[in-house]
């Protein structure tokens, strides 16, 4: 037996009739659409009318599920710009240690 289900942002829930789970992104009370995802990450828009006559049941997240995928690309960002300081660094340091070099040659 299913229950009806408001729809609650970030919580999962399985399709009963298709027997696949999906969360909810968002709501939108003024325009009646909801918007889901699925595990392969597709997203589609439904209205409150499709919502209702699922037949849903709360669930938990695929696993290895992962919500924050944007978050990690930002971090991989971030990480290449530390990377490319790292590399000005080193770069700045060898300039230095060539003119000691040079320096040194030129004493002798």
């Amino acid at each position: 037996m299913s229950r009806d289900y408001e729809p609650q942002a970030g919580q999962w829930y399985e399709d009963l009739d298709n027997e696949e789970a999906f969360q909810v992104l968002s709501v939108d009370p003024d325009e009646e659409i909801i918007r889901i995802q699925w595990p392969d990450r597709e997203i589609r828009e439904i209205d409150l009318d499709q919502w209702n006559e699922m037949d849903l049941e709360l669930t938990v997240p695929p696993e290895g599920w992962v919500d924050d995928v944007v978050e990690d690309d930002e971090e991989e960002d971030e990480l290449d710009e530390d990377d490319e300081e790292d590399d000005d660094w080193d770069d700045d340091e060898d300039d230095d240690l060539d003119e000691d070099d040079d320096e040194y040659r030129d004493r002798e």
